[in-house]
């Protein structure tokens, strides 16, 4: 679609108006077509083997063990206790 230019008239200026703000039948009619049409998005899935695992669990912080612990993981609190006892 195309727009003819818009000239302006005694110093006025006049903004040009893109294909985009302008809605018509045939756009409207285009984007419910399409819409349905779109292909679904790809889901990827990323498995992490249980080395990976392990050295994630040794590696992370005491304030990480501390926060996955209160928010109920039982292996950290596993870790916890463990290392509490090794303090005291």
């Amino acid at each position: 679609m195309s727009i003819a230019p818009i000239s302006a008239s005694a110093g006025q200026s006049v903004a040009p108006v893109s294909s985009k703000s302008v809605a018509s039948t045939s756009d409207t009619d285009n984007d419910t077509k399409t819409s349905s049409t779109q292909p679904k998005p790809i889901v990827d899935k990323v498995t992490i083997s249980p080395a990976a695992k392990a050295l994630q669990e040794a590696t992370e912080t005491a304030a990480q063990t501390a926060k996955e612990a209160n928010s109920g993981d039982a292996q950290a609190k596993r870790k916890l206790a463990t290392e509490n006892a090794s303090k005291a």
